[in-house]
C-alpha cells in the first residue's frame, strides 16, 4: 500500500470553499479501482491548511497521477493556494488500520 498525507495552505478566500471546490477531484479519486481512502481535514491550528490522507493498493497511485482528473487538479487547484503542497509518501506491507492501545475504550 502506497499511503500519503499532503498538506494544502488554501488562500484565504477559498479555504471556507475548499471542499467544494476540491469535490470533483475528491469524489473522482475515491472511485478509482486502486483507491483505499482519500480524506480530507482542517487543522484546528490553521483554518487555511487541510491535510489530505489518502492511500492506494499497490502501483494503483501512478494511475491516479496519470488520471484526467488529476490533471485537472493540477489546472484548477493551485491558483487557489498559498503555496506548493507539502507530502510525505511511504509504501507499507499491510492496508489496515490497527487500534490506538494507549486509548483502548472500554
Amino acid at each position: 500500500m502506497i499511503f500519503i498525507v499532503a498538506k494544502f495552505l488554501v488562500k484565504p478566500e477559498h479555504a471556507d470553499a475548499w471542499p467544494e471546490l476540491s469535490r470533483e477531484f475528491t469524489e473522482a479519486t475515491r472511485a478509482e479501482p486502486g483507491n483505499l481512502w482519500f480524506d480530507w481535514s482542517r487543522s484546528v491550528d490553521d483554518p487555511n491548511e487541510y491535510v489530505l490522507v489518502e492511500a492506494f493498493k499497490d502501483d494503483a497511485a501512478e494511475a491516479h497521477v496519470n488520471s484526467d482528473h488529476f490533471r485537472k487538479a493540477q489546472e484548477q487547484l493551485p491558483p487557489l493556494l498559498q503555496e506548493t503542497p507539502r507530502v510525505r509518501n511511504v509504501v507499507m506491507d499491510r492496508d489496515e488500520w490497527d487500534p490506538l492501545g494507549e486509548m483502548a475504550v472500554d
